[in-house]
């Protein structure tokens, strides 16, 4: 799949939080047509999540999580997620484990 996206143009639009940058690609169709194409990335770095499971109740583990952009649309923001963080310099598993106690206390 690789070989069928060429990254032609690069623009930062935003350096906040994250990054949020504009790519122009070349994108190859499986029926070989190539299409010019616009995506935007937000990158806020590599995460981590887990999805715990309590074996003495038989059910999953999850959090509920304050989301900024479903408050705008007048919605609940509290969504139901699985724990999950940033790794901000740990490894994966231990930013799992970490995020897991911090956000279900397990």
């Amino acid at each position: 799949m690789r070989d069928r996206v060429k990254v032609v143009g690069e623009t930062l639009l935003s350096s906040n939080w994250g990054r949020l940058t504009k790519y122009e690609i070349d994108y190859t169709r499986a029926d070989g047509v190539s299409q010019r194409q616009m995506r935007e990335v937000y990158d806020r770095g590599n995460a981590a999540a887990i999805l715990l499971y309590d074996p003495d109740r038989g059910t999953v583990v999850l959090t509920r999580q304050f989301r900024f952009p479903v408050f705008l649309q007048g919605d609940d923001p509290g969504l139901i997620e699985a724990c999950a963080g940033l790794l901000e310099g740990d490894e994966p598993e231990a930013c799992a484990r970490k995020e897991a106690e911090e956000e279900s206390g397990y």
